[in-house]
């Protein structure tokens, strides 16, 4: 099958979330099945030019009343045979920030930049001579793809490619004023752009490509539900029956504690665990609290927002901190995000030194570090349309307390609901009281020695893999496929 994936980021080039992870790996999955796999990106300013290989015609793809000339580079993803297309646009693209000059602002002719990023995918396929059977759209960013292919007239040599559109967070939709409509390709149905008076990429993606995923089957649930819709119920509900949920895999070669260069020299596995303990002390010393291999540590790495949670542990004298503050348990918080939380968890940091070590950052080696030398992991989010961290956290021996929603709740089974099968620890509802149990019997728990090191096994012996999404995502594109044929 031929496959043309278009995507605003991806590993090792670009990045901001869960996206960028998932698109290359799941890429990888269907190369190595032997599929033609290729995959559409932008060239940022950080991506370096003269490490790719430059196509010798450039593209020019119709935007409203003009045509833009585009230069296209291509390499291949490390480690796989997986071509990797990189649109190149200086005055749209060559910017340090992907989406806005910071993670709270949004550039303001972001409709014009990613309307191009899907209108040049039919150029391309056009200049390359591959027309492919799947356009398999990535988030809000690729979604004018689905509207762009359902023009056919527009279109008349794709009319057997069928549309998949994924949703990785139904948070983020690409809505604009009316007054950027002038900048998008001419002759798109304007009914169906736009949404509550506004253009809105993500929903006009979903209202018109063949097949609908989201990256866990809770997910694919609760977007139906109107308090995870996020305004697009109406639509969601008239297209439920093209909706899947389909659990993200995870890379188990990047993500091994045995073979992690971060963790060295103190490397482990669930045959070998002493490495483990040696990393609670190296990362209890780097964040500045107590070293104590007894005392049950807490680790989060997150984006500082209301929809990871964060706000049930911002109260000093709240009940969710209530463990940490007494001194029963510890917590190390790596992230960066709204400016109100991370002032508050910097001042909890002061406030409690011995007990609590914050830093409003990202590092990769840390988080790492983090992953590994924690007791467990908190996960207390709002909504999770999938996580990773989970996923990494059970691969590390290092068990999740987290809430029932989601992909969290695909990954996490509660240890006290069924012990024979349990690898973490789930609360139902996004309080700092029930928030506060889960930690209680996570501490509980971890003073239960033969019990605890059981879980530790059993989490890290579990495996998410991409081949088996890879083989549930090959299903939905043959419904989507004969959707489009028998259309």
């Amino acid at each position: 099958m031929k496959i043309l994936m278009i995507s605003s980021e991806a590993v090792p080039f670009a990045k901001t979330g869960g996206l960028a992870d998932a698109v290359p790996a799941l890429a990888a999955a269907f190369k190595s099945k032997g599929h033609d796999v290729r995959i559409l990106m932008p060239r940022y300013y950080k991506i370096d030019k003269n490490s790719l290989k430059k196509l010798p015609a450039p593209l020019g793809v119709p935007m409203g009343k003009e045509e833009l000339w585009c230069a296209v580079y291509k390499t291949k993803f490390p480690g796989t045979r997986v071509p990797v297309y990189m649109l190149d646009r200086e005055d749209l693209f060559g910017r340090d920030g992907l989406y806005g000059p910071d993670g709270s602002s949004s550039w303001p002719d972001n409709a014009q930049r990613f309307a191009l990023l899907s209108a040049s995918s039919f150029q391309l396929c056009r200049s390359l001579k591959w027309i492919p059977d799947i356009l398999h759209i990535h988030d809000w960013q690729a979604a004018p793809a689905a509207i762009m292919l359902e023009a056919r007239e527009r279109n008349p040599d794709f009319k057997r490619m069928a549309s998949v559109i994924t949703i990785h967070n139904l948070g983020y939709q690409g809505i604009f004023p009316q007054d950027q409509l002038g900048v998008l390709p001419q002759g798109l149905p304007r009914d169906r752009l736009l949404h509550d008076e506004n253009i809105n990429f993500l929903a006009a993606g979903i209202d018109t490509a063949d097949e609908i995923t989201t990256v866990s089957p809770t997910y694919a649930h609760e977007i139906l539900q109107p308090e995870y819709s996020e305004g697009l119920g109406g639509i969601l509900s008239y297209r439920k029956d093209r909706i899947t949920g389909i659990l993200n895999g995870m890379d188990y070669r990047e993500w091994n504690p045995l073979k992690d260069p971060a963790l060295k020299p103190d490397n482990y596995s669930f045959r070998r665990m002493a490495g483990k303990i040696k990393l609670k002390e190296r990362l209890q010393k780097e964040m500045g609290i107590a070293v104590n291999p007894g005392i049950p540590l807490f680790g989060i790495i997150t984006r500082l927002t209301g929809q990871k949670g964060v706000d049930l542990l911002m109260d000093p004298q709240g009940p969710g901190m209530e463990s940490f503050r007494s001194g029963r348990a510890q917590l190390i918080m790596l992230g960066t995000g709204e400016s109100r939380f991370e002032e508050a968890f910097k001042a909890i940091g002061r406030r409690f030194p011995q007990n609590c070590g914050i830093k409003i950052a990202f590092s990769g080696p840390l988080s790492r570090l983090i992953e590994a030398g924690s007791d467990f992991f908190l996960m207390p989010s709002r909504y999770e349309p999938c996580g990773l961290n989970q996923m990494y956290s059970l691969r590390y021996g290092t068990l999740p307390v987290v809430r029932r929603t989601g992909g969290l709740a695909d990954t996490v089974i509660d240890i006290d609901a069924d012990g024979e099968n349990g690898n973490g620890f789930v609360f139902e509802n996004p309080t700092e009281y029930e928030l506060s149990e889960a930690v209680n019997r996570a501490i509980n728990f971890y003073n239960q020695k033969k019990p605890m090191a059981s879980a530790v096994k059993r989490a890290m012996k579990l495996r998410f893999n991409w081949k088996s999404s890879g083989k549930e995502y090959l299903k939905v594109y043959k419904k989507a496929l004969s959707r489009r044929h028998s259309g």
